[in-house]
């Protein structure tokens, strides 16, 4: 199996400078030090590549804060580690973020399932592959032939939130994308509450 992880695969203009909210960093790492402990955001040692990612609502509308890109093998983040999304354009496969770090890889299918409804206020993404293996088809899966981080991943999320249970149970798995599980809620805690459920 090959892992398709951590590369920018959208076009990025990043802005360097000063972390965007101590707060709400902190208000994530939260959340992240559950998912890291419970091996479901971490590191390929064998790739040097981190993997999982998670995100909130902030800043002006359609803005989130979310992990910076290979920050999976970090333990515990601090305000350095968040990237603000500041615009986006999908069609053009085009992120804007601003921090000390570049956002994520994933920043493309997180601004994606943010346009699905303004009550969607956190997006988890994990990996996991006994998860993966168990629930593939399962529960709402995106195509085997969609990688992420792309537009076409953006429109088979908006696929899955308007066919499936996608919209009432916010879990899915991404078909093409090995490993990889989302989950969504109106909060951050829900989000990550659903997928460690999955892992109980």
């Amino acid at each position: 199996m090959t892992i398709d992880e951590g590369y920018i695969k959208y076009q990025s203009h990043w802005s360097a400078g000063p972390a965007p909210s101590i707060e709400a960093a902190r208000h994530l790492d939260d959340s992240r030090q559950l998912l890291f402990a419970a091996g479901l955001i971490g590191h390929y040692a064998e790739l040097n590549i981190g993997f999982g990612n998670i995100s909130i609502r902030f800043g002006a509308p359609g803005q989130f804060l979310m992990t910076g890109t290979q920050t999976g093998h970090i333990e515990n983040t601090t305000e350095q580690h968040y990237s603000l999304v500041t615009d986006y354009d999908i069609a053009r496969n085009e992120v804007s973020c601003a921090g000390p770090v570049q956002a994520s890889s994933e920043a493309m299918t997180h601004a994606a399932i943010y346009e699905l409804d303004a009550k969607i206020g956190a997006v988890v993404h994990v990996h996991s592959k006994a998860l993966w293996g168990q629930y593939l088809n399962k529960l709402p899966t995106t195509s085997s032939h969609i990688g992420y981080g792309t537009p076409e991943m953006a429109l088979e999320f908006q696929r899955l939130y308007e066919e499936t249970a996608f919209r009432t149970e916010g879990i899915a798995v991404m078909g093409g994308h090995d490993e990889g599980l989302i989950s969504i809620g109106e909060s951050l805690q829900q989000a990550t509450a659903k997928i460690l459920s999955l892992a109980a």
